[in-house]
């Protein structure tokens, strides 16, 4: 019997929807999309009518392969990828290759689309399928073909006339751009000082009143009413001169309404705000959501579909809420009439549902045993916000109580706050933007003592407050999704990959979960806001957002936008083909001279070049990037890397290697640096580079002979990694001779005996026991870490693992004094001395093992000598005179055991 074909994007969704559909269906997984245009010129030819070329994708060919041969003699191809954009051009292509393939005359092909993963609605769509949605598929070619030609066209531009960077994009430049904009502000941003002064007031029945002063001697104040300490001090010689009382009361009842359901945007705010989710992990989440969960051998998908800008629900979703809400509830949470919602965001197309359960019915503790930690805490969210956008509003009674001084000479108001009915507050916690300031006019939950007007009251604390203002804040994922949503910028669904090239390109970096532009990423910045500023404009890139939603839509023709915008930008491109590289460096040089130079407390030139004093410092280009170097070269080689030269910058004030004294022990000067690898201290001077000789060659082997080291070749100097927080600028010598000096040992384990050594290491500050390591967090010291803190570091666990397990310490090894240690490893219990480890065999019980027994496992263990590889004869092991158990503890130390050494290999 010829079966029916259902094509969808990945193995999971594959695997749910089988499960729903009879045995004449046969579900195959695409794995996304099967063709892309080809990384090369050519792929999209404006000159042609902006033909395209599409080619199969690299892990394509065996899905491909596989839906081919099930569709040759197949009774019917039903195309079930997602139900927006992406989804409908996986389809396209699907259709494409089955056409080349001469199978679409054979075999109809239907388009279906569901919103959510569960039998009765994938049921529903096979019985109703459709064609492919040709607007659709219009706009998403457009859209390839605009990234392409910025792609393709712009980051060429970028190679040549800036080295060192990597790629430009569409929506990715305009992103960057926000960052670096936002960072130029926080650099240019000038604290303001102002003061505040609140009170506590007593009243007569003992209640305390906190409150600010708002006027004085008839004047209103402002923020900035109060600017200096002095003008605080003369007004608080007035309040304290003064007697209070309750001047006015106003009481007003606030109604506070629900958020509605989550967007893919929300969604990824409110995830990073509450779970602490980047926006790819919470895409990553909600999609294992959407595709199924097997939910007690049934397996069901647990959310709508998570690529939305839609905030409306179903009539069916809306009546299943009200339900829950009745039942778990009670009628004064439910409202009278359903809640509907509109979206505000800038270009939303609301073609689909809010994201929400697929059944509300189903609690989070209900799926609890079925999901992962992730998958568990982003369904409750959903269900949770779900369920709170269909609830009564909260009821908040504010209160505002104004107290004035003598005469009215100064008034202070108090405001309280509280929740007299929580409404949906009872199952979502309100989370305000991480940017937004407090509400200082009524905040949450401060109840004010109950008081009459004209009611005596009595001063008891004014206390003047000084504040600065604050620089905006740097964009986080949650703030940065915000406004690009807010500018029509990218689409909700590009976003987490558009924050991911970002930080892959090294342009941004994510700094206690806020954005910081890379030096590299505002140079790409500031070029292309000065060379192709229109291609980066806000307005310019939303207005394109705007016209392929017009596309999608079927009110303009997609070539024809295509054609507006390559006319432009083909001849941006070609004004740089005469650019030069000086005039690059002059634009960038002038642009970011504040950035990399600022303005010195003592007024002296920033830009003045540290080594000959007479040369101007200022940005450079080689073959690897751009650079700060002297105007003065090649007589002055002054170089340093993008950095600016402040406190915050370890590195940025080191103009060559820094004297620090001489090593009292040695004579030998010890220095800091700065190498490829960061800044370290150096003991000694640099080794002179010996001339460079042929080498000798081997005839039989045709490889080069190892130069052997000559006795009068220069020692190579001892050198130190700094660790993170020591400025090479302003090291001392004492604490460069104690880096030097490491590693050092910080006593022995008081379980097992061993020694204890504090280092620095290729990967930063280190604990060592034995064979095994610890890395130092970074809030203790290497230097100064004590014996008790390295044992509870020792103990701790390290990630996905368990922490070092110090062995029960047996005795003393007779022979030179070392530890004899009983430990647990792998493959068993095993006994440990030096670097020579022994099993402990089944002979021995490893819970009453004394030392004796120890020691006779190791003479055991040595007495086989080292381990040999396959074919190599071993060496005869020297003779060792046994030590008998009997008499091991009478044995003298002084017994030297020599280390056996293997055979040659």
């Amino acid at each position: 019997m010829a079966q029916k074909i259902v094509v969808v994007e990945s193995p999971a969704k594959a695997k749910t929807i089988n499960k729903y559909l009879g045995s004449d269906f046969t579900v195959l997984a695409s794995y996304g999309h099967i063709r892309d245009l080809p990384p090369k010129d050519g792929s999209v030819r404006p000159d042609e009518d902006f033909a395209m070329d599409w080619q199969l994708g690299e892990r394509a060919e065996k899905p491909v392969s596989e839906i081919v041969k099930a569709v040759k003699g197949a009774k019917a191809v039903y195309l079930a990828s997602d139900p927006d954009r992406e989804g409908e051009a996986i389809a396209w292509h699907v259709l494409e290759v089955l056409r080349e393939k001469g199978l679409v005359k054979s075999t109809p092909v239907y388009r279906v689309t569901f919103n959510e993963i569960t039998k009765q609605t994938v049921l529903d769509a096979i019985a109703h399928p459709r064609e492919i949605d040709k607007n659709l598929v219009d706009s998403y070619m457009a859209r390839r073909a605009l990234d392409y030609l910025v792609g393709f066209s712009l980051s060429p531009v970028l190679w040549r006339k800036l080295p060192g960077s990597k790629s430009a994009g569409r929506v990715q430049s305009v992103a960057l751009r926000l960052i670096c904009d936002r960072e130029s502000e926080i650099e240019k941003f000038k604290a303001q000082e102002f003061w505040t002064i609140e009170a506590i007031f007593m009243t007569t029945s003992g209640g305390q009143i906190p409150a600010r002063l708002t006027h004085i001697n008839g004047k209103k104040l402002d923020k900035f009413g109060i600017q200096t300490e002095a003008e605080a001090q003369a007004a608080l010689a007035i309040l304290n001169q003064l007697s209070y009382k309750v001047a006015a009361i106003e009481k007003k009842q606030a109604r506070r309404n629900p958020y509605p359901p989550f967007t893919t945007s929300t969604l990824q705010q409110e995830a990073s705000r509450k779970l602490g989710f980047s926006a790819s992990n919470t895409m990553r989440t909600a999609q294992q959501l959407y595709e199924g969960v097997d939910i007690g051998g049934d397996t069901v998908g647990l959310i709508t579909y998570m690529r939305t800008d839609g905030v409306s629900l179903s009539t069916e979703a809306i009546n299943s809420a009200r339900d829950v809400i009745m039942k778990d509830y009670g009628k004064e949470y439910l409202p009278p009439e359903p809640r509907l919602y509109k979206t505000t965001a800038k270009n939303a197309q609301e073609a689909h549902e809010a994201i929400r359960p697929t059944d509300l019915k189903r609690h989070p503790e209900d799926v609890a045993k079925y999901l992962d930690a992730a998958g568990l805490k982003l369904y409750t969210l959903i269900w949770q916000r779900t369920m709170a956008s269909q609830m009564s509003s909260a009821v908040l009674d504010q209160v505002a109580v104004d107290i004035a001084g003598s005469q009215d000479k100064a008034i202070f108001r108090a405001n309280g706050s509280v929740v007299v009915f929580d409404g949906w507050l009872k199952v979502y916690e309100e989370s305000d933007d991480e940017d937004k300031k407090p509400d200082d006019e009524h905040p949450r939950n401060v109840r004010l003592p109950a008081v009459k007007e004209q009611e005596a009251v009595d001063k008891r604390d004014v206390k003047p407050e000084q504040h600065f203002t604050q620089p905006p804040p740097r964009y986080s994922e949650a703030s940065l999704v915000k406004k690009l949503e807010e500018l029509g910028i990218g689409r909700p669904s590009t976003y987490a990959s558009i924050m991911q090239v970002l930080q892959d390109r090294d342009y941004v970096r994510l700094d206690k979960k806020r954005f910081i532009p890379e030096d590299r990423g505002r140079i790409v910045t500031t070029f292309l806001e000065n060379f192709f500023g229109h291609y980066v404009e806000y307005d310019f890139t939303a207005d394109l957002e705007e016209k392929l939603d017009d596309i999608s839509g079927g009110r303009i023709d997609w070539k024809q936008v295509l054609r507006e915008f390559w006319t432009d930008f083909s001849v941006a491109i070609g004004d740089t083909k005469d650019l030069k590289i000086t005039d690059v460096i002059n634009a960038l040089d002038e642009a970011l001279g504040p950035h990399f130079f600022p303005p010195r407390e003592d007024g002296t030139d920033p830009r003045l070049c540290s080594v000959c004093k007479t040369g101007r410092m200022g940005l450079k280009l080689g073959r690897y990037g751009a650079f700060l170097g002297c105007s003065n070269y090649p007589t002055c080689r002054n170089t340093r890397p993008l950095a600016v030269a402040d406190g915050n910058n370890d590195n940025a004030q080191m103009q060559g290697p820094r004297e620090l004294g001489l090593d009292p022990a040695t004579q030998l000067p010890v220095s800091a640096r700065i190498g490829p690898y960061g800044a370290y201290v150096q003991l000694g001077p640099a080794p002179i580079a010996q001339p460079v000789t042929p080498e000798p060659v081997a005839a039989e082997e045709g490889k080069p002979k190892k130069r052997k080291k000559k006795k009068d070749d220069a020692p190579k100097p001892k050198r130190v990694s700094l660790p993170k927080g020591l400025d090479p600028n302003i090291i001392d010598l004492t604490t460069a001779l104690k880096l030097l000096g490491l590693p050092r040992e910080i006593g022995k384990h008081p379980d097992s005996g061993e020694m204890i050594t504090a280092g620095i290491g290729r990967f930063g500050p280190y604990l060592k026991m034995g064979p095994q390591y610890k890395t130092i967090p970074p809030d203790d010291d290497v230097l100064n870490i004590g014996l008790n803190r390295a044992v509870v570091l020792i103990a701790e666990p390290s990630k996905g693992g368990r922490g070092m397990q110090p062995g029960k310490l047996l005795g003393e090894h007779p022979s030179d004094g070392k530890p004899v240690t009983l430990n647990k490893g792998r493959f068993g219990p095993y006994v440990k001395w030096g670097k020579v480890m022994a099993t402990v065999t089944k002979s021995y019980d490893p819970e009453a093992l004394t030392m004796p027994q120890a020691l006779e496992i190791i003479e055991t263990k040595l007495a086989k000598g080292p381990p040999q590889k396959a074919g190599k004869a071993a060496k005869p092991a020297r003779a060792v005179k046994p030590i008998k158990a009997a008499n091991a503890d009478k044995i003298v130390k002084e017994t030297k055991i020599k280390k056996r050494k293997g055979s040659k290999n």
